[in-house]
């Protein structure tokens, strides 16, 4: 008995390319699916998947086949009520007899539809799909991932821009006083030998004479200089390349500031929708820009920089200063972020509430300090209540910055997502 598994990544009937091809086709219907799911979740499942239900008539296929043609005659058996010529009635109720008959809506269309499952990369996916951090293309962006060069040693083989001349010569070097070493120790020994003949009286009996014995050493001394000229003075295993190791290093060059307000006036209410609008951003950012740096800060009197955890759930409070924050995020600006190599967004929420005093000094501060510092700044203001001092203040910062300012009020939790849209909607060329 043969047994066949099938271990494709597309197993029947699952074709990755014919799904593209659907989601591509009825994108209007799953990206309104979408946002009528975003209004009814719970920002804890935000994330999951979502079952999109496509009317039939929506998918129905035009079809083409050969028709019988010709004129045709025919008895239906059964028929005691009509002849030819007769008109025959519709059926009451105004139904049909398929399926979903009896069980018609309103507006006239049926119940069957076409039922299919999303999942949460592609619910993301449609989620933030025209969304974007305005204004990206003002720097000049590096790639998602970039890459850095480190010295990793010679290698014998390699391009000729690589090649290191020094170290081949030296290499070159070596090896020739390696394999000539032992003919100039005995050179050294026949010249002292030489030496010494030639410092010696000659006898006068020519049958003990020098002469032949100094021929002899002469002979032997440029044999074994020869040798050693004929040694490469650079061969191919002497040529040392310098090798460079690819490591990858991140590239981010966006950065994006969360400033939340943590004080007594932020009831428990303000600072859900608060936090659902930040999560829902930090969604956002971690889907389309995944090198992207998030920095959180939080505020009441005073401002501190926090981690994921403590900005959404710690509950610290106190009085409201919206300065303290403004000044923090210039501060770390000034130290980690510089302006002329990092994009750089903030999004503030708050309910509006601060002290008369301190709304100019935030004014100012935006005006003078950050809005020429960054690309976007978005503030939404979680309120139903009249606006107050800050709103005021910020919409003179919106007049005079209208592509970098943008603000709007968010009154309950319903408002989150449309008002995110507006806020990071992508704008025309």
């Amino acid at each position: 008995m043969t047994h066949i598994v099938d271990r494709r990544l597309n197993g029947k009937n699952k074709s990755a390319v014919n799904r593209e091809r659907f989601l591509r086709r009825y994108r209007q219907h799953i990206k309104k699916a979408v946002a009528e799911a975003v209004q009814r979740r719970s920002i804890t499942d935000i994330e999951r998947g979502e079952n999109v239900s496509i009317p039939s008539r929506d998918i129905e296929e035009p079809t083409f086949h050969h028709g019988r043609g010709g004129k045709r005659e025919m008895v239906h058996p059964g028929n005691q009520e009509f002849v030819t010529g007769d008109t025959l009635p519709k059926p009451e109720g105004g139904g049909g007899g398929g399926a979903g008959a009896g069980q018609a809506s309103a507006d006239a269309e049926g119940m069957d539809e076409f039922a299919f499952q999303i999942t949460q990369e592609e619910f993301l996916e449609f989620l933030f799909d025209d969304l974007e951090l305005p204004n990206l293309a003002r720097k000049k962006l590096k790639d998602t991932e970039a890459f850095t060069y480190t010295r990793a040693g010679y290698s014998t083989q390699g391009v000729p821009a690589k090649l290191d001349v020094i170290r081949s010569l030296r290499g070159a070097h070596a090896r020739r006083l390696g394999l000539s070493g032992a003919r100039r120790k005995k050179i050294r020994e026949l010249e002292a030998d030489l030496a010494a003949l030639k410092a010696a009286p000659d006898d006068l009996d020519p049958a003990f004479s020098h002469v032949d014995q100094i021929e002899v050493l002469e002979a032997e001394i440029a044999r074994l200089k020869a040798n050693i000229r004929r040694i490469p003075f650079i061969d191919e295993i002497d040529l040392r390349y310098r090798q460079h190791l690819k490591k990858p290093k991140p590239a981010t060059s966006a950065v994006m500031f969360c400033l939340m307000d943590v004080s007594g006036s932020m009831t428990q209410g303000h600072k859900d929708i608060a936090k659902r609008f930040f999560i829902l951003l930090y969604l956002f950012l971690k889907k389309n820009y995944k090198k992207i740096d998030v920095v959180f800060i939080r505020h009441h009197t005073s401002a501190k920089e926090v981690d994921e955890e403590e900005f959404f759930y710690s509950r610290e409070t106190g009085g409201t200063i919206v300065s303290s924050a403004l000044k923090m995020m210039h501060k770390i600006i000034e130290e980690r972020y510089s302006p002329d190599e990092w994009n750089i967004y903030a999004a503030q929420a708050s309910d509006g509430d601060n002290w008369n005093d301190d709304s100019p000094v935030c004014g100012k501060m935006l005006a003078e300090k950050i809005i020429p510092l960054v690309q976007y700044y978005a503030y939404v203001e979680i309120t139903p209540q009249d606006h107050q001092m800050l709103w005021y203040e910020y919409e003179r910062i919106m007049e005079r910055f209208p592509q970098s300012f943008a603000m709007q009020q968010i009154a309950d939790p319903g408002e989150i997502y449309p008002v995110f849209r507006q806020l990071f909607e992508r704008k025309a060329a």
